[in-house]
């Protein structure tokens, strides 16, 4: 399954170890968002690091989006191609 995580954590020292850990388990594709493919147990081993992480944190947040295989087809990308995405091969307007 594919997971995309992203964070919005203001403390530099929680926001590089989040980094750190999700660098272990998926690839970046924007400064604080990550593709993770997943097994279940690792999903559980990775939310679970995370929980730890955040724990007794006064702000901040980790978000998990669970991507379905139909779903995963789907993705578009504009610019530059990260390396498990495509790019968009219709033209696409921008108003």
């Amino acid at each position: 399954m594919m997971y995309v995580v992203s964070y919005d954590i203001s403390s530099d020292r929680l926001r590089g170890k989040a980094a750190k850990i999700l660098e272990g388990y998926g690839i970046r594709i924007q400064y604080s968002v990550f593709e993770c493919r997943l097994t279940e147990k690792k999903y559980k081993e990775l939310y679970g690091k995370l929980l730890e992480l955040m724990a007794g944190a006064k702000e901040g947040s980790i978000r998990f989006y669970s991507i379905c295989g139909n779903c995963e087809d789907k993705i578009l990308t504009i610019g530059q191609v990260a390396s498990m995405t495509e790019q968009a091969t219709e033209p696409v307007i921008v108003i």
